[in-house]
């Protein structure tokens, strides 16, 4: 009994009726009891119904392959008898080829597409946060000789923060850059930042469920396994509302 990935994967192939005697008898008995495969195969040849090989074959007259092709050579040399079922073969594995490459070029662009709806739905958070703070927070920031700073946007309303890290290299081998939440209960994590000296790190955040009532906010240098607990690495800065 072959793998249902065996037939997820030579689907093109039974369509196009490539497979071995053995193989293909075996796929059509997959179908009987598979309703995937059989939509997928369905799928398939009616993508393929466009080309001249989805018309029902009809048979040559006997011998008028070998006149033919005789008569294009000018009888100065033969084609092998394989030649030019394996030249139909290779034109429908390339048309099939160039459509299965448009159809995943379509796919990744609808991604792309998505990736890109949701981080511009992002930034016009950040954007509404930032032009309705009602109060804004500052701190310098030095790392391996690169001076940095750290703002916050802090909406009274909303109770959302835009938080803006910039001038900071990327952290040290085996570290990561954490930020904090002060609570009245102690330290509570918020997002890591990656940093980069080209661009400023940009992000919005809810304040935390846990803690208690927020007083402020620190960036530290942490080791990149922790997870959890307190800070462990350099406070570079510790601001309070």
């Amino acid at each position: 009994m072959k793998p249902h990935e065996w037939f997820v994967e030579h689907r093109v192939d039974y369509a196009a009726g490539i497979l071995e005697a053995d193989d293909a008898a075996a796929f059509e008995a997959h179908l009987a009891g598979c309703e995937a495969c059989r939509q997928e195969i369905a799928r398939i040849e009616a993508d393929l119904a466009w080309l001249p090989m989805g018309a029902p074959p009809v048979p040559p007259r006997p011998g008028l392959r070998r006149r033919i092709v005789e008569h294009v050579l000018d009888g100065r040399r033969r084609v092998p008898a394989w030649a030019a079922p394996a030249a139909l073969a290779a034109s429908l594995l390339l048309a099939l080829g160039v459509g299965w490459m448009a159809q995943g070029q379509r796919a990744s662009l609808r991604r792309e597409l998505a990736v890109e709806r949701a981080r511009v739905a992002a930034l016009e958070d950040t954007l509404s946060v930032m032009r309705q703070a009602g109060r804004v927070l500052y701190a310098d920031l030095e790392m391996g000789g690169a001076r940095g700073a750290l703002v916050i946007f802090a909406d009274e309303k909303t109770h959302r923060w835009s938080v803006v890290v910039h001038g900071l290299p990327p952290a040290p081998g085996g570290e990561r850059y954490q930020f904090w939440f002060i609570t009245e209960d102690g330290m509570v994590r918020g997002a890591q930042v990656p940093a980069s000296e080209d661009r400023p790190m940009m992000f919005t955040t809810g304040m935390p469920e846990r803690g208690g009532s927020v007083m402020g906010a620190a960036l530290t240098v942490e080791p990149a396994g922790a997870d959890d607990g307190p800070p462990r690495g350099k406070q570079l800065a510790h601001l309070m509302l």
